[in-house]
């Protein structure tokens, strides 16, 4: 059993993003859905709480007004094996958000996604200095990570 639980606060959309991004990975799922009871701030009968799983890891979104807000100070990390994912991701989290660089976007509920490609932090950390500067400065001039071009970078 998972002991700490990502919890996510959307203005209204929390049922619409768990559907989302439970279409974008294996292993995923919508869980319980529970609604505001009569009395209690929220509109009655209105998705409240949403629990959902991604690629294993559980979730619950709250539909919690427009009190609080996502910022990039925290983001979803996702490790991609191939181009062929990292694009799949990018172009989905994408659509309709912000896209920033190195890798980082924001969907269009305001939560920020890092979409990497595994073997990053190895060309980043290589033991050779002037392969990991050039991978990085690469990776400074990209918006969605290309593996192939950041691998071209480090060799030189």
């Amino acid at each position: 059993m998972q002991k700490i639980t990502p919890f996510l606060w959307y203005d209204t959309e929390a049922e619409e993003a768990a559907k989302l991004y439970t279409s974008l990975f294996k292993n995923s799922s919508i869980g319980k859905i529970s609604r505001y009871p009569p009395g209690v701030p929220g509109q009655e009968g209105k998705v409240m709480t949403v629990e959902f799983t991604l690629d294993g890891q559980e979730f619950i979104a709250l539909n919690g007004g427009t009190h609080y807000s996502f910022t990039p100070a925290v983001s979803m990390f996702i490790k991609c094996d191939t181009q062929a994912e990292v694009d799949k991701l990018w172009d989905a989290l994408s659509e309709g958000g912000k896209i920033d660089q190195c890798g980082w976007l924001r969907d269009k509920f305001g939560l920020s996604w890092q979409v990497v490609p595994n073997g990053l932090q190895e060309l980043l950390q290589d033991k050779d200095p002037g392969r990991a500067k050039r991978a990085v400065a690469a990776m400074m001039q990209m918006k969605k990570l290309d593996i192939a071009a950041l691998e071209e970078a480090a060799a030189g």
